[in-house]
């Protein structure tokens, strides 16, 4: 069996960027990836502004608390005042341009208005509470490079600069089915030996938070024949498909022989727990990925191998997941001969508590959990030891 490391590199290095571009309106480019760098074609901010209301002066000008200057004009933000006389201040508000000859602004409640002057209580250095032109970013810089993942921040630095629409890659098309003649769907009546299908559910909100086109066949009958039907239809017109279940050696296991028939299998079985196993290949030109029937079992690979697949399939670059380390709050006398993947979330005093049942059918550990450690195979866990954590939050948009 792979390990972890080794099935991830395969993955990646298999991975073919989708080579379609669209233009897009910046305001509906939220959750895409740039195709083409953003580079601003202009300073920010423009030019030299106040971060504060207040008064613009001279910094010479005021040499001591109780400095009585003359208010010679008022500049809100959007507007021009006049060059600044030697002696004088201007009122101004956030935002507002500085005008030529001042070299800082005084915060208002530093100062005390006397009718048609201000009396300033606060001695002021040169720069104190301006914005300089281009201090945040420069004309000609590269603001956001290829393959960012555009989140609501960066879709807002890209309109700060006037960009109008953006260059992306088009989104992955995932046709995804589901085998096993036990699986019933939410409304249908549970027979004797019947599961609903919380994989359908889970898995396409998975794909839709990473913006992929879904395609769902839904539950495919147990047999060869049906499996490989599925793989064709499924092959017609997507990037990849992803299966759920029948990727073990069981005799009713059809997905494996399926996908050799229909095409071929690069790997299969991966040295983790929950999600031995794993299967990736191709049916044609379409990227194939076979993950376990267990709900965690699925939700896990996902997590560690086809969200960074599929991100990198459109172009994301640093797909790396992240991992904290954190206290453990448990003991784990005796670890797994496979790389383990465990569910804990943070408590109160800042370590990681362990969900009591680390079954791969127990679906609701991946709800009360914040993430999951990364244990190495055969290594126990002492309360107080450091240990590797991933966090869900990130993972799952």
């Amino acid at each position: 069996m792979l390990t972890l490391v080794q099935a991830l590199d395969a993955l990646m290095a298999g991975a073919r960027q989708v080579s379609d571009v669209e233009t897009i309106d910046t305001l509906v480019a939220n959750g895409r990836v740039l195709a083409a760098p953003v580079t601003s074609a202009l300073r920010v901010p423009p030019a030299d502004n106040t971060a504060m209301d207040g008064y613009a002066v001279r910094a010479a000008d005021v040499t001591a608390p109780g400095v009585r200057l003359p208010v010679s004009q008022r500049i809100p933000a959007g507007h021009v005042g006049t060059a600044l006389a030697a002696g004088t201040a201007a009122r101004i508000f956030t935002g507002g341009l500085i005008p030529p000859g001042a070299d800082a602004v005084i915060m208002q409640e530093q100062c005390e208005a006397d009718g048609d002057a201000v009396v300033i209580r606060h001695v002021p250095r040169a720069g104190e509470w301006v914005r300089r032109a281009g201090e945040d970013i420069e004309a000609g810089s590269v603001i956001l490079p290829a393959g960012t993942r555009l989140t609501p921040q960066a879709v807002g630095l890209a309109a700060s600069v006037g960009q109008a629409t953006l260059d992306v890659t088009r989104r992955a098309r995932v046709a995804v089915f589901f085998t096993g003649d036990e699986l019933a769907m939410p409304g249908e009546p549970l027979k004797p030996g019947a599961i609903y299908n919380s994989n359908r559910y889970t898995l396409r909100g998975l794909l839709e938070n990473l913006g992929c086109e879904v395609t769902d066949l839904g539950i495919v009958p147990d047999t060869l024949d049906a499996t490989r039907d599925a793989l064709r239809r499924a092959a017609a017109g997507n990037d990849v498909i992803i299966t759920s279940g029948g990727v073990s050696v069981g005799e009713e296991d059809h997905v494996r022989p399926a996908v050799q028939a229909e095409g071929r299998l690069d790997l299969w079985q991966i040295a983790i727990k929950p999600g031995k196993p794993l299967a990736f290949g191709a049916v044609g030109e379409t990227f194939f990925l076979g993950l376990p029937g267990n709900p965690v079992s699925s939700f896990v690979t996902f997590l560690l191998f086809v969200r960074p697949f599929l991100l990198r399939l459109q172009g994301v670059r640093d797909v790396a997941m992240r991992r904290l380390p954190l206290r453990a709050d448990f003991d784990l006398p005796k670890g797994d001969r496979r790389n383990e993947f465990l569910r804990a979330r943070l408590n109160a005093e800042g370590g990681l508590e362990l969900f009591p049942n680390q079954s791969s059918g127990v679906l609701t550990s991946t709800v009360w959990g914040d993430g999951l450690i990364d244990n190495p195979p055969d290594h126990p866990i002492r309360r107080g030891d450091v240990v590797p954590f991933i966090p869900f939050q990130g993972l799952l948009d």
